[in-house]
């Protein structure tokens, strides 16, 4: 199994999973060095998803693909070329953007990336899995764990919004799962946790897991930008931004597809911010 994304948040779960039950793993590395950062029973090469032909050597003998893509997208149509004639399976890491929901139903130009690619992908007849994660639990560590370690109010807009954060953790067993056993073939999964939270109440079991209070003070969209201009591309502030604002007043979108194909519960995000309370207080 070859894993791309070996070093990110799910990636590098992925490969511990399938370790775990005795699947040969191989991952995929821009970076050489990265290899240190991986358990010593993983197959490391370095390729880049820019240059499809350096993907050659992963690929050779693989039997299938976790694929995150991380790219620009001028290189996917010759990179899912290239899975096709080397793998018979693929589980692509892509977003809700068919999901019937405000949240997720925000033009954005990373929806149309994955839709190009899932196109691709059945184009080419190759044995697939989507997998669509909602909002991940993840994402309050890049979002509010400055304000939070400097003991300062969490300033963020539309804190009525409510969503359903899955754990990274239930994200990758999922693609593990759907990648090394059969019965998935096909299957398009929607990934959510198990209970709504508005984002105004996601701070605040933050607050709970550290033992303390969280100041939350709502601002206008504009402030936002100004925020965090520089910081994150533009692009994806309009698009949060959107998706947010069209969820206010909506109820959070919540599936049994984790519980479903793992046969546990899902983990809550108050089970996420205990396991990582260490984050807000001193960094990862």
């Amino acid at each position: 199994m070859l894993v791309t994304g070996a070093t990110g948040r799910v990636g590098r779960v992925v490969i511990d999973q399938l370790l775990e039950a005795g699947v040969p793993v191989r991952a995929l590395t821009r970076r050489s060095e990265a290899a240190a950062t991986l358990p010593a029973k993983v197959e490391v090469f370095t390729g880049d998803l820019t240059v499809p032909e350096s993907l050659d050597p992963a690929l050779k003998g693989a039997g299938a693909v976790f694929l995150v893509w991380t790219a620009p997208p001028q290189t996917a149509e010759a990179v899912v070329e290239r899975l096709a004639v080397h793998v018979r399976r693929v589980v692509f890491l892509s977003s809700p953007h068919q999901t019937p929901h405000p949240l997720f139903q925000q033009p954005n130009p990373m929806a149309v990336l994955h839709a190009d690619i899932e196109r691709l992908i059945a184009a080419t007849g190759l044995e697939s899995t989507i997998i669509r994660p909602g909002m991940f639990a993840s994402n309050s560590l890049a979002w509010w764990a400055p304000a939070i370690r400097a003991d300062e109010v969490v300033r963020w807009p539309y804190g009525a919004a409510e969503t359903a954060p899955v754990d990274d953790r239930d994200i990758a067993a999922v693609a593990a799962r759907t990648l090394h056993q059969d019965g998935y073939v096909g299957g398009d999964y929607v990934l959510t946790g198990p209970e709504p939270l508005t984002q105004a109440a996601q701070v605040d079991v933050i607050g709970d897991a550290l033992g303390r209070r969280i100041a939350f003070e709502e601002i206008t969209p504009d402030k936002f930008r100004s925020l965090w201009k520089g910081t994150v591309p533009s692009s994806a502030v309009d698009m949060l931004l959107a998706a947010w604002s069209a969820a206010v007043g909506h109820p959070a979108y919540i599936t049994t597809a984790v519980a479903d194909i793992l046969g546990t519960t899902p983990r809550t995000f108050r089970q996420w911010a205990a396991d990582h309370a260490t984050a807000f207080t001193e960094g990862s």
